[in-house]
């Protein structure tokens, strides 16, 4: 016996799930809905992440949502400040009523012969069925419960604290401190300079390089175009300038990759002046956009090392010791503080068991379905942004499409959608094609692309807004399962 019953539920609260619950209240106004979210507060990432600096990777204009622009005077905005904006979103549009804190879904089961998901949900120790016509999965890519912690040689034997940026403490003070920080991604990179800021002496120890791109944390057009045209507005024709000029960037570093190579470690030099060593330490062994660019605000990275209030690292680390870090080419790092920024623990819809009809669905079996579905795989969409561009790009597209197929789900009197793949279909390659470690570590679990659309991801924001939001519903879905009652 079910003990609750919806037309969609939406599992998580966070930037996707926020707006897949905008999009349904103004697309699906007919459809009963709720969003179930695991943790004690809506926001997602962004509630969850508190660590010294923490901002957006991308600019706000094409991370804030379509239908609500940002206008914040900052392109590149504090993490408290789009967490405001991700409240403010939910109770403008009149979703906030419709989101359950502290709801864990940790199962779904599909019923062919009643057409429904039967969502296992624990509230605070209280396990209860939540029923529902279809799924939208917004948990994001990433483990909530533990990051990514490889294990030191020696850390027993270190005299200070070791600290995850995803658990940062709120009783550490770094200020007059000596802190080593552990990785090369976006987020060591944003809390050097904001460690260094606070206070603290800081090395960045990387095992290799990242490419770095320094961009102005305020945007100049941006600012001149709201004293013509207003604050929304102008959100909307920067999110789509942003998105364009973005989309073509990658395309050119993707097609001359050692041109942009040369071109953005160029600029790391302009910065850090002929003097520093850049050959080091900011040369990647890998073309641009195999990973994804670390963004630094106004340069604030390259302005702590020019200080001194910062240094970089770079090489193997041979084990922790009483006062910080020996590297295997015998350097010693000193640290009161050691910073894992090591990376993130990937995990697909948070490792939840999904079953069909009691047999188990085997994830890394099925094919992408425009990156949001998976074949055989019915009732049941994940939202998962893109790789080359702000997440919400792809986020918004995906709501969209959602509605437009529960609409023709409606119309054609149909219960259930299936992505069904046909011979010839199947592929080998990568759901992501980055080469990072948090990538490689999990890919395996994901599903796989196929040879040809529906099932290839484009990454291409124009491709999708064309397929997603204009091209058919009905390529390679089967629709079935009528409706009992027209």
């Amino acid at each position: 016996m079910d003990d609750e019953w919806f037309d969609v539920v939406v599992v998580g609260a966070g930037l996707s799930g926020i707006g897949m619950a905008r999009h349904l209240k103004v697309g699906c106004p007919d459809l009963s809905f709720t969003v179930l979210e695991a943790r004690e507060r809506l926001g997602g990432t962004w509630d969850l992440f508190r660590y010294p600096g923490i901002r957006s990777d991308s600019d706000m204009f094409t991370l804030g949502y379509r239908f609500r622009p940002w206008t914040g005077e900052r392109a590149i905005a504090d993490g408290a400040s789009i967490l405001s904006y991700l409240r403010d979103t939910a109770r403008d549009e009149g979703v906030a009523p419709h989101i359950r804190t502290a709801h864990r879904v940790v199962a779904a089961d599909w019923s062919t012969a009643d057409a429904r998901w039967r969502l296992s949900v624990d509230h605070r120790g209280e396990r209860r069925t939540i029923a529902c016509r279809f799924v939208v999965m917004c948990t994001g890519y990433y483990d909530y419960q533990r990051g990514h912690a490889p294990i030191f040689d020696g850390a027993e034997a270190f005299a200070g604290r070791i600290v995850h940026p995803q658990f940062w403490p709120d009783d550490l003070d770094v200020a007059g401190r000596r802190i080593a920080v552990i990785g090369s991604g976006a987020t060591a990179m944003t809390l050097v300079p904001a460690l260094a800021e606070l206070g603290a002496t800081v090395t960045m120890v990387q095992r290799s390089p990242t490419y770095v791109v320094a961009r102005p944390a305020r945007d100049p057009v941006a600012d001149r175009l709201r004293r013509v045209i207003g604050a929304r507005a102008a959100g909307r024709v920067i999110r789509w300038r942003n998105a364009l000029l973005g989309q073509f960037f990658y395309q050119q570093m993707r097609r001359h990759p050692r041109a942009a190579a040369r071109r953005l470690i160029g600029w790391v030099r302009d910065h850090l002046g002929p003097g520093y060593d850049v050959a080091t330490h900011f040369t990647p062994r890998y073309d641009p956009w195999d990973q994804r660019l670390c963004l630094v605000p106004d340069g604030d990275l390259f302005a702590a090392i020019r200080s001194g209030r910062a240094s970089v690292v770079t090489g193997t680390i041979e084990r922790f010791e009483v006062g910080g870090i020996r590297m295997a080419s015998g350097e010693h790092v000193p640290a009161d503080v050691i910073v894992t920024a090591t990376g993130l623990e990937m995990k697909l819809m948070d490792d939840m068991p999904v079953r069909i009809d009691g047999q188990p669905v085997v994830f890394a079996d099925t094919l992408n379905y425009r990156g949001m579905m998976f074949s055989g795989v019915p009732n049941l969409a994940y939202t998962f942004g893109y790789t080359n561009a702000s997440w919400t790009l792809k986020a918004d597209l995906t709501a969209g499409y959602v509605v437009r197929l529960l609409g023709v789900m409606r119309k054609r009197g149909m219960r259930q959608a299936t992505p069904v793949a046909r011979d010839g279909d199947a592929g080998a390659d990568a759901f992501i094609d980055f080469t990072s470690g948090y990538v490689r570590r999990a890919v395996e679990r994901f599903p796989k692309q196929g040879r040809r659309a529906p099932w290839r991801l484009h990454q291409h924001y124009l491709k999708d807004v064309l397929a997603l939001r204009f091209g058919r519903v009905d390529d390679a879905m089967a629709f079935s399962n009528p409706d009992p009652g027209g």
